[in-house]
């Protein structure tokens, strides 16, 4: 965890909240190996499915990506035939629609994730977890404030 080095410094939001991001990542996707996604996969994935026929600049959006890191992060997806492209409504946006191997992938996770998701708010305390979800809303909207 990031600090200054001054005695009793406060740690920094960002570096504590990404490394908290990396260690759930890994055990998210060890949760999800078994069904050949990891769990950045998912989210796009997921996320796609419920947006098909949407830009692709509107799934980067709401997942709060880039549109460079979004058609990364789906190329793999593409050449494994779980995603195919169409062009969009004009020259410059894509779309996406996930195809039949796409969705028994997805079925397929979605059961490994469940399992996993409910083990850890078990372990963690569903109090404790809908409190942490809260205070990580509001932070993430009080960092957007500062900003502005």
């Amino acid at each position: 965890m990031y600090t200054s080095d001054a005695p009793g410094s406060t740690p920094c939001a960002c570096t504590t909240v990404k490394k908290l991001s990396r260690i759930l990542g890994r055990t998210y996707d060890e949760a999800l190996k078994s069904a050949g996604i990891n769990i950045t996969q998912l989210a796009v994935l997921g996320c796609i499915s419920r947006r098909e026929g949407e830009p692709l600049a509107r799934v980067a959006h709401e997942l709060e990506m880039d549109r460079t890191s979004l058609y990364r992060a789906i190329a793999p997806m593409i050449r494994d035939g779980w995603l195919v492209m169409a062009a969009g409504a004009d020259a410059r946006s894509r779309s996406a629609t996930v195809t039949k191997r796409g969705r028994q992938i997805l079925t397929k996770a979605a059961a490994c994730w469940e399992d996993f998701q409910d083990r850890l708010i078990r372990s963690f305390g569903p109090s404790a977890y809908g409190s942490l979800m809260e205070q990580l809303n509001r932070l993430a909207d009080c960092a957007e404030a500062v900003r502005e």
